[in-house]
């Protein structure tokens, strides 16, 4: 493949338990880096839950750690697309 979609939660603490050391999402970020993946698109999803309410700065907040994890693995964060969804209502996908 050459490129993976990322899903990533915007939710307070499911977001937080991903990217943790022993998270999902930071575990995904390097296994599609290991298998020859160099490019990503990351979709934050849950942007339409009651804490999120498609928050700007809960988006950015979001984009910078995942930025950073990304860079860490070696994946071009210039050419690395983010983009806000919500799965539940369809918004963005």
């Amino acid at each position: 493949a050459d490129v993976a979609v990322l899903v990533a939660p915007a939710t307070q603490g499911e977001f937080e338990s991903g990217i943790s050391s022993e998270g999902q999402t930071r575990e995904h970020i390097l296994l599609a880096y290991t298998l020859g993946i160099r490019q990503l698109i990351v979709a934050i999803n849950k942007m339409d839950a009651n804490l999120v309410k498609y928050s700007e700065t809960r988006y950015n907040e979001i984009k910078k750690e995942i930025t950073s994890e990304i860079k860490k693995v070696g994946f071009n964060v210039e050419k690395t697309q983010f983009v806000p969804v919500s799965g539940w209502t369809g918004e963005n996908l």
